[in-house]
């Protein structure tokens, strides 16, 4: 058994869509249609497919109880990158020999860009 999908709620649907298809390679495969309310976003290669569904009112956003976190080569690269793209990026924190930075999504989502499977891989650079 393996996680292939997860669905995030949100409030900011066009944000959230532009996004995961700039700034992490997804891209939309599907629309919400009248039997289903999520927007499908799919990686470019492997990885998770994003499900984007509507909040209701009462939900709140940027609950921290899940962060999102995408593999990078280079920490470094990747943050500067971002943030020249706009995305508020934190500062690159170090542990264990590997390098990660946070960030929040459209819809406040706790998201990291992470050197460890660079690290996992025994690259000596992994931001």
């Amino acid at each position: 058994m393996a996680m292939t999908r997860l669905i995030l709620y949100t409030k900011h649907l066009d944000r959230m869509v532009a996004f995961y298809t700039a700034h992490f390679g997804y891209f939309v495969h599907s629309h919400p249609d009248a039997d289903d309310r999520m927007t499908e976003l799919r990686p470019d290669g492997d990885g998770v497919i994003l499900l984007l569904h509507p909040a209701g009112k009462a939900q709140k956003q940027g609950q921290v109880q899940v962060k999102l976190v995408f593999d990078v080569e280079d920490v470094d690269a990747a943050r500067n990158s971002l943030i020249a793209a706009g995305v508020d990026v934190g500062p690159v924190h170090r542990a264990d020999g590997y390098g990660f930075a946070n960030m929040k999504d459209p819809s406040g989502n706790a998201v990291q860009i992470s050197g460890r499977a660079a690290w996992d891989r025994g690259m000596t650079d992994a931001g």
